[in-house]
């Protein structure tokens, strides 16, 4: 049993979301505790020769070198301050500091698929560029909120590519919630405009706004992405309510360029991190929480509408750490 395991008791569904996490997660942990395993083999104590180790296992688990710096720093302070350290406790250390981090990031007040009640149409807008699973994501959003009980309406703003209008479209019909499109090179604003003001008129509980994913260049994205949120703010002036990106983190630090980019060109207030399953990356979470002190509140690790979890840093930080599974 992991180190958190003994603080969850969970029901039938959440402990179906723990396992798929601990399987989206398993050639990360596989990859970075083979390389941890063999820093410390026959080890006693953390030295210097321990901390370079780890040092490598953490970059090659796409956690990124200032993030990975920040965590050996503190290590080392630790084993300093008390004086002998066993590497039988370096786990505990490493869960701790990983811990720090998420919650330095803000990775803690978000607990359902759940909104504000006083905020009503709660008005997300969803960046990202192409290929991310943004729109998978906005589908898997629109089937948990409706699961919730809430009422939504999804915006296909992204009216550069026909494709991603098609899209939005067959996710808008899988699950059984409206959509407000427009023709292929309408006004972006407009869409979005009017999936805020048929939101009001339906009284739905959420709103969930694509926007293109790949523009010109960056000035054109950050002007583009100011006009949706002025556009919007004239119908609804405190939305939208939440900004969120959504990262590939298969793609390890080019996901963090990413965020550069759109942290840069909007205020992003949220991220979503997807494609989990399947890569060794997953530290690339960390990386990202640390750079950008902004929270992870979705984690993508699997196909199924389900899939797409609320981020926990305890189950995910012990999901790391759960050799059993």
């Amino acid at each position: 049993m992991g180190l958190f395991d003994k603080l969850f008791k969970r029901n039938k569904e959440q402990q179906e979301q723990k396992e798929a996490l601990d399987e989206g997660l398993k050639k990360t942990k596989e990859g970075f505790f083979s390389k941890l395993t063999k820093a410390i083999a026959g080890k006693d104590k953390v030295d210097e020769e321990v901390l370079d180790q780890l040092e490598d296992a953490l970059i090659g688990a796409d956690v990124g070198i200032e993030t990975t710096v920040a965590i050996i720093k503190n290590i080392e302070a630790r084993v300093a301050r008390d004086k002998y350290i066993g590497t039988s406790g370096l786990n505990g250390i490493l869960q701790e500091e990983m811990m720090n981090i998420l919650t330095d990031a803000g990775s803690t007040a978000f607990q359902t698929f759940d909104i504000p009640t006083n905020q009503k149409p709660y008005v997300i807008l969803v960046v990202g560029v192409n290929g991310v699973g943004k729109t998978t994501t906005i589908g898997k959003l629109a089937y948990n909120f409706k699961k919730n009980g809430k009422s939504v309406i999804l915006g296909a703003a992204d009216t550069f590519r026909a494709a991603a209008v098609d899209q939005l479209t067959i996710w808008s019909d899988r699950v059984g919630v409206p959509i407000v499109k427009k023709e292929m090179g309408s006004d972006p604003g407009s869409v979005a405009f009017d999936a805020v003001q048929s939101g009001i008129a339906r009284e739905a509980d959420v709103v969930i706004i694509d926007t293109a994913g790949r523009l010109h260049n960056k000035s054109y994205l950050m002007d583009e992405l100011g006009k949706i949120r002025r556009v919007i703010s004239r119908k609804m002036p405190e939305a939208p309510h939440e900004v969120l990106l959504v990262l590939d983190g298969s793609t390890g630090q080019n996901a963090i360029e990413q965020a550069k980019h759109f942290t840069a060109a909007t205020n992003v207030t949220a991220i979503a991190i997807t494609k989990l399953d399947g890569t060794a990356k997953g530290g690339v979470v960390l990386a990202i929480a640390n750079q950008f002190k902004i929270p992870v509140k979705y984690i993508g690790v699997g196909e199924k509408m389900t899939d797409l979890q609320i981020f926990h840093k305890e189950e995910f930080v012990d999901s790391l750490f759960n050799l059993e599974n």
